[in-house]
């Protein structure tokens, strides 16, 4: 059973994703920590994350870097957003995301453009949003609970920039895949996002092929 979990930054997908994945008894790749480590190792090598040669050489970061706390940085999720765009950048990593997909026995991927272009073929797609005000009021409180000291209007400015970048770009943009559950979720606490996630998916594998 493979789950794709798309949406917008800071709407909760990840963590719904991880629910799922512990409910279903599979893997999960949080797809947006790949573009994470690229942007952050772009930075390391003082590239320009904007230029797609420095972004596309950063493809090539040691796998340790995926445990680096700095990955979790509201700045290093900037820096995902804009090595995103290259196409040459998407290519790269590509192939290490289908292939976690397509394991035996399946897996739970979130992203922006997995139920569209990872994994199209996904036994149940969610689409997991909120307002960007909302988002912007959850992701400001998580940074002040780490001791950042940031203006909510900051964060709303750069959630705004995210989305742009996001749906704007030519390759492989986010979207919601025609067949995805839109699960928004602005109203809701966690625990009940959470649950209606997992019954849509418990639906989607009862319906008969």
């Amino acid at each position: 059973m493979i789950i794709a979990v798309d949406g917008p930054t800071a709407s909760g997908k990840g963590t719904i994703a991880r629910a799922l994945a512990d409910h279903f008894g599979l893997p999960v790749l949080d797809t947006g920590l790949l573009y994470r480590a690229v942007g952050y190792q772009t930075q390391l090598t003082h590239g320009d994350p904007d230029e797609a040669a420095d972004a596309l050489a950063a493809c090539d970061f040691p796998d340790t870097l995926l445990d680096d706390p700095a990955l979790r940085y509201e700045s290093t999720g900037s820096l995902a957003s804009r090595v995103s765009v290259h196409p040459a950048v998407r290519k790269a990593l590509f192939q290490r995301q289908v292939d976690f997909a397509n394991q035996p026995g399946g897996a739970v991927l979130d992203g922006r453009d997995i139920g569209t272009v990872i994994a199209p073929h996904a036994d149940a797609k969610l689409f997991v949003t909120a307002s960007a005000d909302e988002r912007a009021r959850r992701r400001h409180a998580e940074m002040l609970g780490r001791g950042v000291a940031v203006t909510y209007d900051t964060v709303l400015a750069d959630i705004h920039g995210r989305d742009a970048r996001d749906t704007g770009r030519a390759d492989a943009p986010l979207l919601r895949a025609d067949d995805a559950l839109l699960l928004d979720n602005s109203g809701m606490d966690i625990a009940a996002a959470i649950a209606a996630a997992i019954a849509f998916v418990e639906q989607q594998i009862r319906r008969p092929s």
